[in-house]
């Protein structure tokens, strides 16, 4: 068990839960399934990380994209695919339609799309997404530069930045 209390995994969960299953829909169609399966791993952990927020934005990336990988393998032996699952709730936030915001994001290389999203909608730190996806923070933030030039164009001066 870890030594993180449960007040402590609580707050965590109050504050990322939502942008952790936005990250992990970039990959996945079971988003949830990997957020609860990260906070538990984190519960069981003896020694909590130095940087709980980095460590488990980092295990829903991994997690995230083997179990995307996964249902890509389902996919191809199924005939049928489903619907697919909107990475936003809302229609519309923020001044911008959903449906093209998710077009934008998806244009962009997922080095890229993975920092802006986790810089806009998780709020993380550019130190908390170099720990997250295992880049330095110049690379974090070179990233996210040439990713939101590239949103602005497309989405014009609705672009949220952050």
């Amino acid at each position: 068990m870890s030594d993180m209390t449960a007040h402590e995994l609580a707050d965590l969960i109050d504050h990322h839960s939502s942008a952790l299953v936005l990250f992990a829909r970039q990959r996945c169609d079971t988003p949830e399934d990997v957020v609860q399966d990260a906070f538990c791993a984190l519960s069981a952990l003896r020694t909590a990380p130095d940087d709980p927020a980095a460590w488990l934005f980092r295990t829903v990336r991994n997690r995230s994209l083997d179990v995307g990988k996964a249902e890509r393998r389902r996919r191809r032996r199924e005939v049928s695919v489903g619907a697919a699952v909107p990475w936003f709730v809302e229609p519309r936030a923020n001044g911008l339609e959903a449906t093209e915001a998710v077009a934008a994001l998806q244009s962009l290389p997922d080095e890229w799309r993975e920092v802006i999203v986790l810089r806009l909608w998780s709020e993380l730190t550019l130190d908390q997404i170099a720990a997250a996806v295992g880049c330095s923070v110049s690379t974090a933030h070179r990233r996210y530069e040439a990713g939101i030039a590239v949103l602005r164009q497309k989405l014009g001066e609705s672009c949220p930045t952050t």
